[in-house]
């Protein structure tokens, strides 16, 4: 049995998220057909998050077990032919005995993507919020920095995904500028050794609060150690969030 490592990229707004769902089409409804189309095999393909309806992928990393022995270069081309134009492989290698990409994870890196100003950008309807308005890039900056260590994240978990702990490790957290066809806007870059449920869309939508001017930046500091949801800011849409890489 040969374990395959395949790094992926993806635009997730026609689909339901990477899991299979009953109620549409799926990332890992996709690649998994077009494995059985290539290979015969019906199996199970993991991957390092399942990100949610909406959201997009540039190095997605998934792992499975087969017995097919077509090389990893052949296996790009054979999934690319049968996955839709907006689901791509990247790359496929084999990977050591028992390798999972869930339980493997050391770290991944998330970036999410706002445009603002007084004109929406249409051409990035897809792929980032638009907040209208001015936004207050050095304050979300200062804020940014009370949110990076090891934390209780528990006031920036959605319901619905219990975990065993709420406790992560930011290692990383940058806000940065970002102009798109002449558009305003930043990124939001975040590494840690995991993720809650919309952890990053709910850090989001927290920090805009402060670079709106709603909220003062200690605010931030405030709210994390509330560890209670309903006390940070809006989660923020998943059109702008991007699983960047994953790192084992």
């Amino acid at each position: 049995m040969r374990h395959i490592k395949l790094v992926i990229s993806y635009d997730g707004t026609d689909y339901v998220g990477w899991q299979v769902q009953p109620n549409g089409r799926s990332i890992q409804q996709c690649l998994e057909s077009a494995w059985a189309s290539v290979s015969g095999e019906q199996l199970r393909i993991t991957a390092s998050g399942r990100t949610d309806s909406g959201v997009h992928a540039l190095g997605q990393v998934c792992s499975f077990a087969t017995k097919s022995q077509l090389p990893t270069q052949q296996i790009v081309r054979a999934i690319n032919a049968e996955t839709p134009f907006d689901i791509s492989v990247l790359t496929a290698e084999e990977a050591p005995d028992g390798f999972h990409a869930i339980r493997d994870a050391k770290q991944k890196t998330y970036r999410y993507h706002v445009q603002y100003g007084r004109i929406m950008d249409p051409l990035r309807l897809r792929t980032c919020w638009y907040v209208p308005g001015e936004i207050d890039l050095e304050s979300m900056q200062k804020a940014a920095v009370l949110i990076t260590g090891e934390h209780d994240f528990a006031s920036f978990e959605s319901a619905g995904a219990e975990r065993s702990t709420t406790i992560r490790n930011v290692i990383d957290l940058q806000v940065t500028p970002e102009s798109v066809h002449n558009f305003p806007g930043l990124e939001i870059a975040i590494t840690a050794n995991g993720f809650l449920y919309n952890m990053v869309r709910n850090i989001v939508g927290t920090l805009i609060r402060v670079g709106k001017n709603r909220e003062e930046i200690e605010w931030v500091a405030w709210v994390r150690d509330q560890k209670n949801r309903r006390h940070a800011g809006q989660t923020a849409p998943a059109h702008g969030l991007f699983l960047d890489h994953v790192v084992y």
